[in-house]
């Protein structure tokens, strides 16, 4: 498939591209040639496969929302640098 000066340059547009024109024609055969690979994949017999919409099959990739007792809060600040007041201290980030 031939690609033309003006579909590269109008790619590049898309893409906020700003290529030098010594380039245009190399990616124009470059595209070209990777145009032509995937038009040969149109020839390849797909009789009998079935459509796939993911790589692997999962019908649900949940867990189940089991109720579960919350962190108290004292585990919850067992770890804190710095706690006062049942509350963590952090540092004043907006004055």
């Amino acid at each position: 498939m031939k690609i033309t000066h003006d579909e590269v340059m109008y790619v590049a547009s898309l893409a906020r591209l700003d290529l030098h024109e010594d380039d245009v024609e190399m990616f124009a055969e470059q595209i070209g040639k990777i145009l032509e690979h995937v038009d040969t994949l149109g020839n390849v017999n797909t009789d009998g496969v079935e459509p796939a919409t993911h790589a692997i099959s999962l019908s649900n990739a949940f867990r189940n929302d089991d109720k579960k007792e919350h962190a108290n809060r004292e585990a919850a600040l067992s770890n804190a640098p710095e706690q006062e007041d049942g509350a963590f201290i952090v540092p004043k980030i907006i004055e």
